[in-house]
């Protein structure tokens, strides 16, 4: 099968988010189960600086009727996957893929835009009709759009997925901020009612298929309180809507192997794990103290991951017998009350505003627990890499993270975590008090779930067969 996978942005080239290693590690995937897989993204700035291998194999043109943009096209090496990377420096020679620093680029709309029809453009100069055309989240939506407008025959025999990664983002732009659309007449007709133009909504409304990156989070997006206000939109499609869960790359995050870790460790032997312990207290200045349970947090300082939960009960739940770690950089304000609760809890309490890869592998191996009470998670990859390193969840039951962690209570002989339901402050602190008095009361259990965890897995290889499956239905229909 032949397939044209749009993506923004793969990990090893340029990469802001999960969103990445998608981009990566699934056509990789994809090509071992024998598929003619082929990347576009654009050709970014990011890229030069990193001496990516590239070389020119074609120029094309794109003409709006309004403006005509010529642009060249790089192929980039990834194993035995292409990478066809759209060149037009107005667009994509820049600081950021997306922002400078937190602003982002007023156009781009109209970047994306033109990168969707892009796209088509470069299947056509180099002659590849793909029997799939993969788009991933608002960047590519645009072009399950342009795919039925498209007149040539050249698409005739393709079909459409529209990924959506996490449905909060959907490219929600002025139509007269993107006039590389302006030359078609459906949309044209539809500002005469419409200001706006939303990017991943019109994808959803033209795509053959739409898929989320969870079985759970394809669920929530066909209800009313799931859907990102677009219920009505995904309501249309639910029949064509469905969940695919992620993989995580094992190959990156396995601590018997990981070169970032002071000590490896297994689920044969879990030493190593406790040396990490005490590496990572000694990092980040807290009392080396083998018996009191380390509470881990990585991610982005947002609302979507559960802050607004955590902060009104930092303070009791620091009154507790625990050190907790928290990495991470956004929101200022969050930030600032992280500080300052760490300051006032400095033998209890470490926060570290930023990232850093080192000291993300590192928490994963040194916390007995590790926190993820999002308000929201299409799918998430945390929760993966801390059932594979011994950091038992603790997770609220949205999205992926249904999917991936057993709640004791639910089901203890097969539990990997602890899990609430509620989105408020209180369910969440029962939930760690309940953690905690599992880890101090029943130890032999905890390492019992430890080890029930590590020895999870949710492959990339597994994640393709479903794609190849849906690909297929797509194709026979």
């Amino acid at each position: 099968m032949k397939i044209l996978f749009l993506i923004s942005e793969v990990e090893g080239f340029t990469k802001t988010g999960g969103l990445a290693d998608v981009g990566k590690s699934l056509p990789l995937a994809l090509k071992a189960l024998g598929h003619d897989v082929r990347i576009v993204k654009p050709y970014y700035k990011e890229m030069t600086h990193k001496n990516v291998k590239s070389k020119k194999i074609a120029s094309a043109s794109l003409d709006t009727v309004r403006h005509i943009f010529d642009f060249n096209i790089y192929e980039v090496p990834m194993g035995e996957v292409p990478i066809y990377c759209v060149d037009y420096p107005d667009f994509f020679y820049r600081d950021g893929l997306y922002s400078d620093d937190y602003e982002a680029f007023a156009d781009n709309g109209e970047r994306f835009s033109f990168f969707s029809q892009a796209s088509l453009q470069v299947a056509k100069a180099l002659d590849f009709r793909p029997d799939i055309i993969h788009c991933n989240d608002w960047h590519t939506s645009m072009a399950c759009y342009f795919v039925k407008q498209d007149k040539s025959g050249f698409f005739n025999q393709t079909r459409t997925l529209l990924t959506i990664h996490n449905g909060a983002f959907q490219g929600i732009h002025a139509y007269h901020d993107v006039p590389s659309c302006h030359h078609s007449q459906p949309l044209a007709e539809q500002h005469e009612s419409q200001s706006h133009i939303n990017f991943l909504k019109l994808g959803i409304e033209y795509a053959d298929k739409i898929n989320a990156v969870s079985p759970n989070y394809g669920e929530e997006l066909k209800t009313p309180l799931g859907s990102h206000h677009l219920f009505d939109t995904f309501n249309t499609r639910r029949e064509d809507l469905s969940g695919i869960l992620n993989g995580c790359d094992y190959d990156q995050w396995d601590p018997s192997s990981d070169k970032l870790l002071p000590n490896n460790y297994s689920v044969d032997s879990l030493d190593g794990k406790g040396q990490c312990k005490k590496s990572l207290q000694k990092q980040m200045s807290l009392p080396e103290r083998k018996t009191v349970p380390i509470i881990g947090m990585v991610c982005r300082l947002t609302s979507q991951k559960g802050f607004d939960f955590i902060t009104p009960i930092l303070s009791r739940l620091l009154e507790h017998n625990i050190q907790l770690i928290i990495i991470g950089s956004g929101d200022p304000a969050i930030a600032g009350q992280l500080g300052h609760a760490a300051k006032l809890h400095p033998k209890k309490m470490a926060f570290y505003q930023g990232f850093s890869n080192e000291l993300a592998h590192l928490l994963e191996a040194g916390s007995d627990f590790f926190l993820m009470p999002s308000l929201f998670e299409p799918c998430g990859l945390n929760q993966m890499y801390s059932l594979a390193y011994g950091a038992v969840p603790i997770v609220r039951a949205v999205g992926g993270l249904k999917d991936t962690v057993i709640d004791l209570d639910a089901n203890p002989s097969a539990s990997t975590g602890f899990v609430f339901e509620h989105p408020d402050s209180e369910a969440l602190l029962n939930c760690l008090r309940r953690a905690l008095l599992f880890y101090r009361e029943y130890p032999k259990k905890y390492v019992e779930m430890q080890c029930r965890g590590m020895e999870t897995r949710f492959t990339w290889a597994q994640a393709a067969v479903n794609y190849q499956a849906l690909y297929n239905k797509m194709n026979q229909e």
